[in-house]
């Protein structure tokens, strides 16, 4: 899928279900919090939040004093969700609408990347080359990359696209030598409907 498709993709989901009634929606984001909470990222740490679109995230990490955080996500659509949930306090967060296979970030700016269930709709090896290129740019040295995907036995397609399922080691395969995989966890995701979706969080360091 090229850049254009999946951008009219994911702004015809945001444009046409609400923020929870996506599959992926997520109440309390605490598998991410603790993944986060894992690197030790001070209040100060720059985050990004890749494919966060309309997730609460950002609202969950404003409430514990992070300050330098964005939002990268192909929807305006999404973002516009989540800042119209946060009112005044999106004026705190930089909103980006990009494609992450494309998307030209500062290099070395990041201590931490964020990236729930973005990663595994990448099932063409020039996407996944293109995503790991622009995550190797942007991370500081020592800065860390938490990546979630659907964990092997989870779901095969979402939102009606396939998807490639990853435990730790082929994630860390799929991202390379520049990045340590330092920790593995599985988690069950409950969909609004009352479903499970079986994902993997990963949690990487990026070599200096």
């Amino acid at each position: 899928m090229d850049d254009g498709s999946r951008q009219a993709h994911w702004r015809q989901v945001y444009v046409s279900k609400g923020e929870n009634e996506v599959s992926w929606f997520q109440e309390n984001p605490a598998p991410s919090l603790d993944m986060i909470a894992r690197t030790g990222a001070p209040p100060e740490a720059k985050i990004v939040d890749i494919g966060g679109g309309a997730a609460r995230l950002v609202d969950a990490l404003l409430e514990k004093g992070f300050r330098n955080l964005a939002v990268l996500d192909l929807s305006e659509a999404a973002l516009a969700t989540a800042k119209a949930r946060l009112g005044e306090r999106a004026r705190q967060v930089r909103w980006i609408v990009a494609d992450a296979t494309a998307w030209r970030p500062e290099p070395a700016s990041y201590d931490v990347w964020h990236d729930r269930a973005a990663f595994h709709f990448l099932v063409d090896a020039a996407d996944r080359a293109a995503y790991v290129a622009r995550l190797t740019e942007a991370m500081k040295a020592g800065g860390h990359a938490i990546i979630a995907t659907f964990a092997p036995d989870g779901p095969e397609k979402c939102s009606g696209l396939p998807v490639a399922r990853y435990d730790g080691e082929s994630l860390a395969e799929a991202v390379g030598d520049g990045f340590d995989l330092i920790e593995t966890r599985r988690h069950d995701h409950k969909t609004p409907w009352g479903s499970e979706q079986r994902f993997q969080f990963s949690l990487f360091r990026r070599r200096g």
